[in-house]
């Protein structure tokens, strides 16, 4: 008997190592080749049976079994090869897999012991022929050289891709985002993914081979093998998710993908895109020569398992191997099922012979396609196992249920995906042999519920990626020479080189053209640009930071100097709606997620200024008045004139008041609010606030921030001066934490026989004397103007000079005089300095008196101080005469139980 020759034929992509192996298969009269994926494996066993017929070739796959009484050659994934069967010719494709972590040990199992009674190929890349030396060292090699050239062309816009061009991405979302984009800017996009069934696969290939788009986006799937007419391969990322974590891509996974362009003896070309960075020179240089490292470990796990028990069977499938080309898996996902399964007590109790454990290791290697978590799927082995092992086979109710629940059609993109995915799991299960009593019958079921998803998978990728009148659009603009339009930094459109407008935000503003024809051309051709950009721009600015987001005083929203949106009410005054400002040509996608950022933004903004305002809001320790009073402070934004709430201060107690006090609430004499509220940031948003509540058509502005007075305008629209955080007073307005400093200040005056204003009252209000006078009788006082002689301050040392001030008028010195003489002091003659006699110096001064009677209820709006002392008195003397106060004794007052404050000044005197 012929020794069997076993040949290594290496080298890099668009070789035709797959062709010649077939040709070889097809030269004996029985065969077995091994594929890397289920999708090469269907296109393989077309090609056979389009030579040969269906009735000699076999296809077996996890999931398809197509196997004819007569068959001679079989096509299959190489974890699906049958064992054993003694074939004339054995080939293993892809054989550099055997260093993949994931399923490198199936193919160094493949390598070592897979063997034709004639022939045996190993095609794969040059990086695996040292291995292959060292392990077989019978096998002669075969190098064949590539039939055209690859080049690196470089970075470009997915705007800018030739035609006949692969976009690869390495993540569902990816693939997706860039068929979008495809379909907006090109008229569409064929989508090849690894998880698609092969009918849905076939069909997408199928549009792309015969001109309907062109443009194919694709996972790493089209490196292993597949055939198709592509000029440029553009990788749009250079990492990708193994299943355990991100990493970079090795030099030697870039050149299988990037030796798909250029097939047969056309060359190719190869580069990156979109936020992926131009690939270093070296490694570019590295993948145009085909020159990569060499396969140093080769994945492996024992293969001589002992099923004696459980704990025999996990021992021999973690035996350690000392061989130092041979490294052992990590901890594989049917290891981790079987780990799992042995913790079930049901199941232990089950496998406790050799067949037993058996049927379980067969049982675990039941792939998990569904994605789900280990213990899901850990207990959906659990029911398979129990099921044969007791009856003999899964139970048929329960296998018609499961795919009963996903023979449907209805769904989008990803939910027809996810219900493929399920129908893998019980296809796999309905190809066990033994497994299900009619196993015909649910083979052809769960194959036919699978080409209906298939289909319908196929029907929803092409309505979402081909739109058809764009790609028609696009041969019309071709036939005129194809109008080329883009858009630069600046937001600036341009086609062919022309301006034809700006890019405001989300919205396009076109510049005039000469003609309504001209017009909708040069509409036309700026979509092709303004579309993909707003989707850019929409990634963009949901993934700008707060601080580049900003609001103007009119409920406007800004990103930069651009606006994007405006700010509507809401259900609730603190939870305002959001306006986008978005073209309808940049998609309801776009509006949505920019709607949603800004919606974001302003939520976290109110939650931020109004904290203090929404916590006592949502205190539900709060109770009875108190709790009331809290709701009136979030509907008066955390401010309210106490007049408008006398009653409902008035009925609190005092344990209400200091639980409201622990939120900040601070109840003034003339305002109850918040002192952090006062800020300008809050203030600046709770106008915005209050004017969408009242619906005003113009929002009033926040006065500038520092200023204790402003001007107070009376054609304010009510409500406004507070919401600023000010109380007006007759021609200023003044900040209300202010005012209630000024109340304490006025508080022990004798406000019904009068007082004048000191020095610390023109400081914190920051006011002239004539103006604190037109404040205070706004306030509910009278002010009495009169004139009486200067008088000028005298040290009581003799040498002491007077201090001199040029402090601004209603401004006190820095240093003010140690003592004030009034006219009815005597001065001591020998204190006084000569000078010439020009006549006394004359000043203005004001006398200050209550201006109403006191009252138990006060009406709405009266500005009188709350707190000690009612207008008792008259002033004394007349006229201009200048009026001399003493602090003389007083008799202890009593004080007014109704007072609000009555505990406050209880405390007060006791100090």
């Amino acid at each position: 008997m012929a020794v069997s020759r076993i040949t290594a034929v290496l080298g890099p992509t668009n070789t035709g190592k797959t062709h010649y192996a077939i040709e070889r298969m097809l030269s004996y009269r029985t065969g077995v080749i091994g594929l890397p994926l289920r999708l090469l494996a269907r296109e393989v066993y077309d090609r056979i049976v389009a030579v040969r017929g269906p009735s000699v070739v076999a296809l077996v796959t996890g999931e398809e079994r197509i196997v004819p009484p007569r068959a001679a050659y079989w096509v299959c994934t190489v974890e699906a090869m049958p064992e054993g069967m003694g074939c004339d010719f054995l080939a293993i494709d892809e054989v550099q897999l055997c260093a993949d972590p994931e399923r490198g040990h199936v193919f160094t199992d493949r390598l070592l012991h897979a063997r034709g009674l004639h022939e045996t190929l190993f095609l794969g890349a040059e990086t695996i022929r040292g291995a292959i030396a060292a392990m077989v060292p019978e096998a002669q090699f075969m190098r064949r050289e590539r039939m055209s050239e690859l080049t690196y062309s470089g970075s470009k816009k997915i705007s800018r891709m030739p035609a006949r061009s692969a976009i690869v991405g390495f993540s569902v979302e990816n693939v997706y985002a860039i068929a979008e984009l495809l379909r907006r800017t090109k008229g569409g996009a064929a989508v090849v993914m690894g998880a698609l069934s092969p009918r849905t696969r076939n069909a997408q290939v199928e549009m792309y081979q015969n001109g309907d788009v062109d443009y194919l986006v694709a996972t790493d799937a089209i490196g292993m093998g597949l055939n198709l007419d592509i000029n440029h391969v553009a990788f749009s990322a250079l990492t990708k998710f193994d299943g355990r974590r991100m990493r970079h891509l090795q030099p030697e996974e870039l050149g299988q993908i990037a030796g798909r362009a250029g097939r047969y003896k056309d060359n190719g070309t190869f580069g990156v895109t979109g936020e992926a960075q131009p690939l270093d020179e070296g490694v570019a240089q590295a993948i145009c020569e085909h020159r990569f490292q060499p396969v140093k470990k080769l994945q492996w796990r024992n293969s001589d398992l002992q099923f004696g028990s459980i704990k025999r069977l996990i021992a021999t499938l973690e035996t350690r191997t000392e061989d130092p080309w041979l490294t052992r898996v990590r901890e594989s996902d049917d290891l981790a099922a079987l780990k799992a399964l042995s913790q079930d007590h049901e199941v232990a109790a089950r496998a406790t012979d050799g067949p037993s454990v058996k049927l379980l290791w067969d049982v675990c290697r039941v792939p998990d396609f569904r994605g789900i978590s280990r213990g899901e799927h850990a207990g959906l082995l659990t029911q398979i196992y129990n099921d044969l092992h007791q009856l003999g086979h899964v139970s048929a109710n329960w296998f018609a249920l499961q795919v009963k629940r996903i023979d449907r059609t209805d769904g989008d993109i990803d939910t027809l995906s996810k219900r493929l995915a399920y129908i893998r799991t019980w296809t796999y299960v309905a190809q066990r042999k033994g497994w299900l009593q009619d196993e015909s019958h649910w083979r052809e079921a769960t194959r036919a519920v699978e080409d209906r998803l298939s289909d319908a998978l196929h029907g929803a990728l092409t309505q979402r990626f081909v739109d058809r009148r764009t790609a028609i659009l696009l041969r019309r603009l071709k036939q005129k020479e194809s109008l080329l339009a883009d858009v630069n930094d600046k937001g600036e459109v341009t086609v062919e080189g022309e301006f034809v407008g700006r890019l405001e935000g989300f919205r396009f503003r076109m510049d005039k053209a000469g003609s309504p024809d001209e017009a909708k051309t040069l509409r036309q051709a700026s979509v092709q640009a303004l579309v993909p950009q707003f989707h850019l721009l929409a990634d963009r600015f949901y993934n700008a930071p707060d601080p580049e987001i900003d609001f103007t005083e009119q409920g406007g929203l800004m990103w930069g100097d651009q606006a994007v949106g405006k700010l509507v009410a809401g259900p609730d005054p603190f939870k305002p709606g959001i306006t986008a400002f978005v073209d309808e040509e940049a998609g309801e996608d776009v509006a949505t997620k920019v709607q949603r950022r800004l919606q974001h933004f302003i939520d976290r903004k109110i939650a931020a200024g109004f904290e203090p305002l929404l916590a006592l809001r949502n205190d539900e320790t709060l109770t009875g008045a108190a709790k009331g009073f809290a709701f009136r402070m979030a509907e008066g934004f955390g401010i309210i004139p106490r007049g408008d709430v006398a009653d409902e201060v008035k009925a609190l107690d005092q344990d209400a008041r200091g639980a409201l006090r622990k939120h900040g609430v601070r109840f003034g004499q003339f305002t109850v609010f918040m002192p952090l509220l006062l800020k300008p940031a809050p203030t600046r948003l709770r106008l915005v606030l209050w004017s969408l509540s009242k619906d005003l058509g113009e929002f009033p502005e926040s006065p500038p921030p520092g200023l204790v007075t402003v001007p107070a305008d009376k054609d304010a629209v009510a409500g406004y001066y507070a919401m600023a955080g000010y109380r007006a007073a007759g021609e200023r307005a003044i900040r209300i934490d202010m005012l209630e400093r000024l109340a304490d200040m006025l508080r022990d005056k004798d406000s019904r026989g009068g007082f004048e204003a000191n020095p610390d009252m023109l400081s914190i209000t920051g006011m002239t004397l004539e103006q604190f006078s037109d404040l205070m009788q706004g306030l509910g006082y009278k002010a009495e103007k009169g004139e009486r002689e200067k008088v000028k301050a005298v040290a009581t040392d003799a040498v002491a000079a007077p201090a001199a001030t040029d402090a601004a008028p209603g401004e006190v010195p820095s240093d003010p005089p140690a003592e004030i003489q009034t006219p009815t002091d005597a001065v001591p003659e020998e204190a006084t300095l000569e000078a010439p006699d020009t006549g006394p110096e004359m000043e203005v001064f004001y006398t200050f008196t209550w201006g109403g009677r006191a009252a138990r209820q006060r009406p709405q709006g009266d500005s009188r101080p709350r707190g000690k002392g009612k207008p008792k008195g008259k002033p004394k003397g007349g006229g201009n005469k200048p009026q001399t106060f003493q602090a003389k004794p007083k008799r202890e007052k009593q004080i007014d139980p109704d007072n609000p404050f009555a505990a406050a000044l209880a405390g007060f005197k006791k100090d």
